[in-house]
């Protein structure tokens, strides 16, 4: 009997800069180019990278150049408008969570009339979307029922339809019935954390509502995620899942014209992992849709400063929003605009 041969996948990961010559290719939608690729070979457990100028593709054999030139087409191509949102530019996702334990601002916006107040601010500040939520997902965090998570988020996204006729919301939400009842206010965005695996009916509700939505990595689910921390290589890992959500909506007629997607950092990730992920991120440029960042304010900043508890995590969380953007990230989820926009601002003009 014979060994079963092992699956070898590859994967293309620009290396962005600035620059353009006469080799260079450029990141869709964006002012990045690149003229070498890290090339990762995945076979079975085994892997490898390697470093490649862009002419030296057409040496490689037929089967990996040909791998390579399809993730290429994607990488370059122009990443088209949702709901008038042009990704030629940072956008910046505001958080407005309306719960009572969430990490960093859990019970200041519960009720109505400060969420809305937080909301005004957040756009003011400069986001163009605002991701409302009613259930923490943090480490350690436990489900909420839907009809409590409605309950606490309802009244708000009615009070923000009504009164901003240009309002862009997203809604923070795992549950198909929460996703369905908030459809009445006409909301813009669905934000999955996880990943669209927490309901089975979620794909099917995507598919008629036409609506946009984010996919976001995760493992297990908040309560058990940090302890149960377990991955073959976390970057091709993360990469494979949100390849596999994305082909599941595509198979069920979901265009990829409405996904974002989002590597999940703090979810079910060591500091290492997730530095990885952050470093590494460029590699989701190659499954062709635009990427978002949600580290704002998450603990991987506090491990770096050796304080977990220190909750001061400003300054991180800009640093990682400014890599992002030399990687090409499109969307950033924070909490803090003001300063957020004022970096990208200063960070554009300068190079």
């Amino acid at each position: 009997m014979t060994a079963a041969r092992k699956l070898v996948k590859y994967y293309v990961r620009p290396i962005l800069n600035n620059i353009k010559n006469k080799d260079s290719l450029n990141l869709g939608s964006s002012k990045l180019y690149f003229d070498k690729i890290e090339l990762i070979t995945r076979n079975g457990k085994d892997i490898s990278s390697k470093y490649l100028h862009l002419k030296e593709v057409t040496r490689l054999p037929r089967d990996i150049s040909k791998t390579i030139r399809i993730q290429l087409k994607k990488i370059t191509k122009t990443r088209k408008k949702i709901k008038n949102l042009n990704f030629n530019k940072p956008l910046i996702m505001g958080i407005l969570n309306v719960t009572p334990d969430s990490f960093s601002d859990g019970g200041k916006f519960l009720s109505i009339d400060n969420a809305y107040a937080q909301y005004k601010k957040l756009k003011k500040e400069g986001a163009v979307i605002v991701d409302i939520g009613g259930e923490s997902t943090r480490p350690g965090s436990k489900t909420v029922p839907a009809k409590k998570e409605l309950q606490r988020i309802m009244q708000v996204i009615g009070q923000i339809k009504s009164n901003s006729k240009n309002s862009l919301i997203s809604v923070d939400t795992r549950k198909s019935t929460v996703m369905k009842a908030v459809l009445k206010y006409n909301i813009d965005f669905i934000n999955d954390v996880s990943g669209l695996r927490y309901d089975s009916k979620t794909i099917s509700f995507l598919k008629n509502a036409k609506i946009p939505f984010i996919i976001m990595h995760s493992i297990s689910n908040p309560a058990k995620m940090q302890k149960t921390i377990k991955y073959n290589d976390v970057l091709l890992d993360v990469y494979d899942f949100l390849e596999n959500q994305i082909r599941k909506c595509k198979l069920k007629g979901i265009s990829e014209n409405k996904i974002i997607i989002d590597p999940g950092i703090g979810f079910g990730k060591t500091l290492k992992q997730n530095l990885t992920l952050i470093k590494k991120i460029s590699l989701l440029h190659s499954l062709g849709l635009p990427v978002m960042l949600g580290s704002s304010r998450k603990s991987f900043i506090g491990k770096i400063q050796k304080n977990e508890l220190y909750d001061d995590r400003k300054g991180g969380s800009i640093a990682s929003v400014l890599y992002g953007l030399s990687q090409g990230i499109q969307i950033f989820r924070v909490h803090d605009v003001y300063e957020t926009n004022q970096a990208i601002k200063v960070y554009t003009k300068l190079i």
